[in-house]
């Protein structure tokens, strides 16, 4: 067995799910393990925001959103397709 570095680039991606607010995120990393399908990988920099490595394999389940300690650190933004808006009925 032989010992290679394992490398991953950014996977580019039309949808932006996940975003961070620079000033409130501490790098954390608690929303990388509370991925269930590991989009988010943690930053290469102590104390930076995780990446989205993978933003078009998120199933906006917020996973990440209720296991941050700092609320509004991050945001989900569902596709405007999944949207509903609820009219009331007369």
């Amino acid at each position: 067995m032989s010992n290679k570095e394992l490398f991953a680039s950014e996977v580019p991606c039309s949808a932006n799910p996940i975003t961070y607010n620079k000033e409130l995120c501490i790098g954390c990393n608690s929303c990388t393990n509370a991925c269930p399908i590991d989009v988010l990988v943690p930053s290469e920099e102590k104390g930076q925001s995780p990446v989205v490595m993978y933003p078009g394999e998120c199933i906006y389940c917020g996973a990440c959103v209720m296991e941050c300690p700092v609320e509004g650190a991050i945001h989900l933004e569902h596709p405007l397709i999944n949207r509903t808006k609820f009219v009331p009925v007369k």
